[in-house]
């Protein structure tokens, strides 16, 4: 049986038209997109087109998009650059950070190094189904709070959350607000000047595009401070000569795959559809738990436990048979921990030690998943009935 990619919340697969976007600028037009002459002249033209494009997919301007390594870096520049432009406004009194206990590690990790700085950080619960209230958001800000992050689409249950009635309260009361949009790009239609969000990170490689390349939107009134230093690139907002390769191909995956958000999203329902469904007949409705919110999702991911059946146990099983998942998110899943996530949505030790993340893409076909629901069983039965 050839290998069946189910982790594509991950990374996702090259397309082949990105691909061909991207090899001029590997190989013939290779000037630094910095310099005056004609070959720096070329890739500028490419990276100016690129970033037209995007902006357009995206409803924003293309001076409010600065290119960045991924969403990682997008995160880290928010975050910490909000708080910078803060301190330099509220000099009497530390900013406050408002986040949420669901979020992924390129932003919780930057808040846990500001709280060791001295700041003071807020971390907002979700409830059992990994929806995050913006009633509670709003209960938590104080006279002093700076920034408010919360992720648009969880990256390991899948699960949407509330950002325009969010963003609404950030904006009433002038606090910045920014928004982890990795995982909904492609999946959810984002016009980001209808949106009240100041800051929103954004990956190319969820969408098949190249790993390595990012955006960080950021509103035309917001200054934000930067990061890297040394270079005027990026209307000095990050230094560092541009990826122009990656930009060009991030901008055409966003041109190929933003158009067709709910043709797309209507195949991979029907793929998840038939998986969940599939896995329930034949293991029965008792004997697996779909985490998250049942409507309030992106399609493409799934996160299931088989309790009695440990993550580990399933996830070796899996990858000896060819089927690719995950324990949660890719930056965590080769320690096997058990997920921040659902332990944030306060599950059982049962549910949260046998979830698995199973993500869906464009390459799936039907027979793929009939195959993994097959696997998954005999991988069930072989360990339950022992």
């Amino acid at each position: 049986m050839n290998p069946i990619y189910l982790d594509h919340a991950a990374t996702t697969p090259l397309h082949r038209e990105v691909l061909e976007a991207m090899l001029p600028y590997l190989t013939d037009h290779y000037g630094n997109p910095s310099s005056i002459h004609s070959f720096g002249r070329a890739t500028r033209t490419a990276l100016n087109r690129a970033r037209d494009g995007l902006a357009a997919q995206l409803g924003c301007k293309p001076g409010e998009l600065v290119f960045t390594s991924g969403g990682t870096e997008s995160n880290n520049t928010a975050v910490f650059g909000a708080v910078a432009l803060a301190s330099k406004k509220q000099k009497d009194r530390r900013p406050h950070i408002i986040s949420t206990t669901i979020e992924h590690h390129a932003v919780l990790h930057p808040c846990e190094r500001l709280e060791q700085l001295g700041f003071e950080v807020t971390y907002v619960e979700a409830d059992s189904s990994g929806i995050v209230d913006s009633a509670r958001i709003e209960a938590a800000i104080k006279p002093e709070t700076a920034l408010i992050s919360v992720m648009y689409v969880n990256n390991e249950i899948g699960t949407v959350q509330p950002i325009e009635a969010i963003g609404r309260t950030a904006r009433d009361r002038g606090i910045l607000f920014h928004v982890d949009a990795v995982q909904a790009l492609g999946k959810l239609p984002i016009r980001l000047s209808e949106l009240p969000v100041d800051m929103v990170s954004f990956s190319a490689h969820k969408v098949y595009g190249p790993k390595g390349v990012g955006a960080l939107y950021l509103h035309a009134s917001v200054p934000l401070p930067a990061l890297l230093l040394g270079g005027n690139q990026e209307r000095k907002r990050r230094s560092g000569t541009e990826n122009v390769a990656g930009i060009v191909g991030f901008a055409k995956a966003a041109d190929l795959f933003a158009r067709r958000i709910d043709e797309q999203n209507a195949a991979i329902e029907e793929l998840r559809t038939r998986l969940v469904n599939g896995l329930t007949e034949r293991i029965g409705s008792s004997s697996i738990v779909i985490n998250g919110h049942p409507s309030q999702r992106v399609p493409h991911i799934i996160n299931l436990s088989l309790p009695g059946l440990d993550t580990e146990t399933l996830l070796m099983n899996l990858d000896l048979e060819g089927i690719a998942v995950s324990s949660g998110s890719a930056c965590t899943s080769g320690s096997l921990e058990t997920s921040h996530v659902l332990r944030a949505m306060h599950l059982s030790d049962e549910v949260t030690r046998s979830a698995i993340r199973i993500s869906l893409g464009l390459g799936n076909s039907i027979q793929e998943i009939d195959a993994a629901v097959e696997i998954i069983e005999t991988i069930w039965r072989r360990h339950t009935y022992r």
